[in-house]
């Protein structure tokens, strides 16, 4: 709990978190077992032993933007603040991990990455994949992402779109002989407003997909009827479904819109089928559930590993003002993959993450 603590009260917004991993790289470095390397703000802690398998345990390690939340508060079982649940708690397990799971059964590769929660272009992944890809060779990865202690499989794609509305400027004492932009925009709202969301069933679980309005800008002036209003819209799509084809979704539900797409990540399938996964389950013994947000399993998927999110934290309370993580998930993660990597069994010693 206190290592969460401090990692919740060590400011890390997204592209400020050099100071975080700084600490991150200091505190990996002192231990023997480990190789140590820096990407930009990224940390990689490895081990090399040649175990006939490589693991990949990764959490990224910048937040949205404050609110109020910090520092950090403790409430009974319960740890508040700027990333708590997502996820400076999932940090904390890793790092104790890298650190005191110093023989484990399999290789093993700790990333602590930088913008995961901006933009694909500045993600720490993006960056490593760029300049040191051999890092993310594994056979098995394991996202830290808040998940309630228990695995979320796979994860939706997501699509941010602007959608944007043309009129004619005029002075608004004579709004007639203009057109105004921001009035049009009610029937983007309208398609918005009647979609619908499709719930496949993929692998036996139920994804559920999301269409919303995420922004809205217009308007020039006071006395200026608007030529130009546009609607940012953010679709989320069920890994069934590929990037061209919710790219294609979006341009026909929009048809007659100037429509511009600004950012796109593709979903990845649950893969639960795969040993590394079966065994994963197995080991842990958690419950299964859909992973509705985009996290960077479908980075891993994409490159053909396996992957599963699995980390302290409620995933519905990410990005609050009041978001906070559970001790005892803390504990009874950190405990299952302790498990899981030197091939214990219960009943076992306590990994306690303090």
């Amino acid at each position: 709990m206190e290592l969460t603590a401090q990692l919740i009260d060590i400011p890390s917004e997204s592209h400020q978190e050099e100071n975080l991993a700084n600490l991150v790289e200091s505190a990996l470095s002192a231990h023997a077992h480990l190789t140590v390397t820096r990407v930009g703000n990224s940390v990689i802690a490895t081990n090399h032993a040649d175990r006939g398998e490589r693991v990949v345990i990764a959490g990224h390690l910048d937040t949205v933007p404050v609110n109020g939340n910090l520092p950090h508060h403790v409430e009974g079982q319960r740890v508040f603040g700027l990333g708590a649940c997502d996820m400076k708690g999932g940090i904390a397990v890793a790092l104790q991990l890298a650190a005191f799971v110093d023989t484990p059964t399999r290789d093993l590769t700790f990333i602590f990455y930088e913008a995961e929660e901006v933009a694909t272009e500045f993600n720490g992944l993006e960056k490593i994949a760029l300049y040191a890809p051999e890092f993310l060779v594994a056979d098995f990865a394991v996202l830290m992402e808040p998940s309630n202690a228990n695995i979320e499989a796979g994860c939706q794609g997501t699509i941010r779109a602007t959608v944007t509305t043309r009129g004619e400027r005029a002075h608004s004492a004579r709004s007639w002989m203009g057109k105004n932009a921001i009035h049009q925009s009610r029937e983007i709202l309208g398609i918005l407003e009647d979609y619908e969301p499709a719930t496949p069933e993929i692998d036996g679980l139920v994804f559920r997909e999301g269409l919303n309005a995420v922004a809205i800008t217009g308007g020039i002036a006071g006395n200026v009827i608007p030529d130009l209003c546009t609607v940012t819209v953010n679709y989320r799509f069920a890994p069934d479904m590929s990037v061209d084809q919710a790219r294609d979704y979006v341009h026909k539900l929009f048809t007659g819109f100037d429509v511009v797409i600004t950012d796109q990540a593709a979903g990845a399938l649950p893969g639960l089928a795969h040993p590394a996964a079966q065994e994963f389950l197995v080991a842990t013994g958690a419950e299964v559930a859909p992973k509705f947000g985009w996290t960077d399993v479908a980075r891993f998927s994409a490159m053909g590993t396996p992957a599963v999110n699995y980390g302290p934290g409620d995933p519905s309370i990410a990005h609050s003002q009041g978001e906070f993580v559970n001790i005892e998930e803390l504990t009874s993660v950190a405990q299952n993959m302790a498990d899981w990597l030197t091939g214990r069994s219960a009943p076992s010693r306590q990994v306690v993450v303090d």
